[in-house]
């Protein structure tokens, strides 16, 4: 894979509609960024939401990677999501297929999970590899469960017994692995190498924090949140604390609020009518605000 695509995958994944996302999280749960018994200022609520929300998407970004690398290689991606007898949907991270064989991974970043959350982890990967047999048998199956990050095997004896117990009264081979000992098992260990390349480089590119200065690329942003439901605008500029510390936080420069404005003043509903009244009415007590001062 060229670095090009590597990188693209990593940066819509992650970084695009977190804007939104944000805003919207804002909205409907203010006091988790505005609330007295808080430890931290909205700023740093702001900071701690995108960085959360960042490290989740990483592990949505690995998948679409993996899986480019799986097709590069010659495998064949199989429907990944499935529906058990009870009606409940499962969707399996991986799942494909190599002439008569085939392969389902469930895949995480890191292996540091605590007590309760390791034995569902396990229970979770039982219920697919069962729903998969039933659905395609359990001839010529491996399964595998994946920590792509390499340095960290807090619960790898746990996971290395309860797999080898499964593979004894499933008669399937079953692998725990890490980092580059997927990619081993598969034959295509300079996939790894690529991958780790990669992703020195683009960790090199990356800003120390995410930007929370939204009008530092207002048009992008405005096309972004544009087309957000007015209830959420409604929340938003009704309430003037979320107003004071974290819509000035996010738009300090007004740009984006003054192209929704702008915007909502081409819609026929009355709801986007309100919605600008709200709006201006904020702005100007911020500018009554600085005049006072």
């Amino acid at each position: 894979m060229k670095y090009n695509e590597f990188k693209n995958i990593l940066n819509v994944t992650i970084f695009e509609k977190s804007k939104l996302d944000l805003i919207t999280k804002v909205a409907k749960y203010s006091n988790r960024y505005i609330g007295l018994f808080r430890p931290t200022k909205p700023k740093a609520k702001i900071l701690q939401n995108l960085l959360q929300s960042n490290e989740i998407r990483f592990g949505d970004a690995f998948e679409k990677i993996i899986e480019k690398y799986l097709i590069e290689s010659g495998y064949n991606i199989l429907q990944n999501k499935m529906v058990d007898i009870n009606g409940n949907k499962l969707n399996i991270d991986h799942f494909f297929k190599k002439e008569e064989s085939y392969y389902f991974v469930e895949q995480k970043i890191r292996d540091d999970h605590d007590s309760s959350k390791k034995r569902g982890q396990i229970n979770n990967f039982e219920k697919k590899l069962n729903l998969i047999i039933e659905k395609f048998g359990d001839d010529n199956l491996i399964g595998f469960f994946y920590f792509i990050d390499p340095n960290l095997t807090k619960n790898k004896n746990y996971y290395d017994t309860e797999l080898l117990s499964m593979q004894n009264d499933y008669g399937l081979k079953l692998i725990n692995c890490y980092g580059k000992e997927f990619f081993e098992e598969l034959k295509i260990p300079q996939k790894w190498d690529e991958i780790i390349e990669h992703l020195k480089k683009w960790k090199s590119e990356l800003p120390e924090l995410p930007e929370i200065n939204f009008d530092k690329n207002a048009e992008n942003t405005f096309n972004e949140i544009k087309d957000l439901s007015p209830n959420i605008y409604r929340k938003l500029f009704s309430n003037d604390e979320i107003f004071k510390q974290i819509v000035k936080t996010l738009f300090p420069q007004d740009e984006v609020l003054n192209l929704l404005i702008n915007y909502f003043k081409t819609k026929k509903r009355k709801i986007y009518r309100t919605i600008v009244k709200l709006i201006e009415k904020q702005l100007n007590k911020k500018q009554n605000n600085k005049l006072q001062f």
